[in-house]
C-alpha cells in the first residue's frame, strides 16, 4: 500500500515574522492580522494598532492587531523578483532573487517561499533597497 502525505505549506507570516515586518513595512502592505491584546505579551511592540470589531448588541468593541503578510502580499512588496523552487528528492526549498539597477541579491534556501521572502525584505530592508 502507497500512503502519500500531503505536506503543509506555510501561507503567511507568523508572529516573530509579523513583529519584525510591521515596524518597517506599511501596514497598509499587510492582507491579514492577528488579534493582539498587549496585556498577554510583555514585548511591546509599538507597530499595532486598534481597529473596531461589531460585537452582539450595541457594543463595539476595540481590539489591538498585529499586521500579517500572506505569500501574496510579500510578494508585492519586492521589487522585480524570481521565485526558485528546487527539489530535492523528498525536499523542496524555496529561494527569492531580486535584481536591481545595482546588483542581483539572493536569499538563502528555505523549506517554504513566506520565510524566504521574509528573509529577502529584512534584506532590502537594511539595504535601504525597499
Amino acid at each position: 500500500m502507497i500512503r502519500m502525505t500531503m505536506a503543509t505549506i506555510k501561507s503567511y507570516t507568523d508572529l516573530q515574522q509579523s513583529k519584525k515586518l510591521a515596524k518597517f513595512l506599511p501596514l497598509e502592505s499587510a492582507d491579514m492580522y492577528y488579534p493582539w491584546y498587549i496585556e498577554e505579551d510583555r514585548d511591546n511592540i509599538k507597530s499595532g494598532h486598534r481597529i473596531s470589531i461589531p460585537s452582539v448588541g450595541n457594543f463595539i468593541h476595540k481590539v489591538n492587531i498585529l499586521p500579517c503578510w500572506s505569500l501574496t502580499a510579500l510578494l508585492n512588496v519586492l521589487p522585480e523578483y524570481n521565485l526558485q523552487r528546487t527539489d530535492w528528492g523528498n525536499k523542496t526549498e524555496y529561494k527569492i532573487v531580486v535584481t536591481t539597477d545595482e546588483d542581483n541579491y539572493a536569499s538563502k534556501n528555505y523549506d517554504n517561499p513566506v520565510d524566504a521572502c521574509v528573509a529577502m525584505i529584512e534584506k532590502l530592508n537594511e539595504l535601504n533597497l525597499l
